[in-house]
């Protein structure tokens, strides 16, 4: 099996892997980053977005050749329980989350968006968000709390 080396949040990785297994499952099964979840498994559901060089793709049906000397950014890598990333403080303040399945996409979506664009309006944080789904029916606050993280973000 060839190499593949990419950062996974910010660390270096390194390791034998199937250049056509998806990145979900290295992650998960090979790495114990559990942070993005199988959805529907043809990229669509958005449970598995991760972060790849700054742009959120879903990782279910992204082979891992796709990844080499790339950058990934797990929703592990957006903070940390002691240092929560502006996002996951406003997701908990704005009460969005119900069943936690769909979050972490989404937080990813969220974070590639304030990374290209600190002050959206609140249509391209629904456009952003668009390709996550949710049945739990959390979507404005949601939006509402994208928006708290960009305006706590732009004002430190």
């Amino acid at each position: 099996m060839p190499t593949v080396q990419f950062q996974l949040n910010g660390t270096a990785v390194s390791l034998d892997a199937d250049p056509d297994q998806t990145l979900l499952d290295v992650l998960r099964g090979r790495l114990g980053v559990t942070g993005a979840h199988f959805g529907c498994g043809a990229g669509e559901c958005g449970a598995c977005r991760v972060m790849v060089d700054g742009r959120a793709m879903a990782s279910c049906d992204m082979p891992m050749r796709s990844v080499a000397d790339k950058d990934v950014v797990t929703l592990e890598g957006l903070g940390t329980a002691e240092r929560p990333h502006p996002l996951q403080r406003a997701f908990v303040s704005e009460q969005a989350l119900q069943c936690g399945y769909c979050v972490s996409g989404i937080l990813i979506s969220a974070a590639a968006l304030l990374k290209r664009n600190p002050s959206p309006t609140e249509m391209e944080v629904r456009a952003a968000l668009d390709r996550n789904l949710c049945r739990c029916g959390s979507h404005n606050r949601m939006v509402r709390a994208v928006l708290r993280a960009a305006s706590e973000m732009t004002t430190r």
